[in-house]
C-alpha cells in the first residue's frame, strides 16, 4: 500500500465536495469515478478517450499541391544496407 492522506468533506454550493491532497499527483480537471464498495468509496481517474486529429479542415489550405497520379508515383528500387557494408569506415 502507498502513502495514507487525510481529507474532509466540505459544502460547495448544494453539493458536498472533497478536496484531495496535492501529493496525490491528480491534475485540475481531471474527471474521477466515484464508486462504493461494501461501504467504502473508491476514487479513481476516467482514462481520457484517445484523441483524434481532425484533418478535414486542411483541404483547400494549400491549392498549390495537387495529388499524385499514379503514374507519377515512381519509387527508385534499392538494396537495404542492413549489414552496414556499404558504410565508408576509416582505417
Amino acid at each position: 500500500m502507498g502513502e495514507e492522506y487525510r481529507a474532509k468533506v466540505f459544502k460547495s454550493g448544494n453539493s458536498v465536495a472533497l478536496r484531495l491532497p496535492k501529493a496525490l499527483g491528480l491534475k485540475e480537471g481531471m474527471e474521477m469515478r466515484v464508486r462504493e464498495e461494501q461501504g467504502r468509496y473508491v476514487v479513481e481517474p476516467v482514462e481520457a478517450p484517445k484523441r483524434k486529429i481532425d484533418i478535414s479542415g486542411f483541404a483547400g489550405k494549400a491549392p498549390w499541391l495537387k495529388p499524385l497520379k499514379p503514374e507519377d508515383r515512381i519509387f527508385e528500387e534499392r538494396e537495404l544496407d542492413w549489414e552496414g557494408k556499404r558504410l565508408k569506415r576509416d582505417g
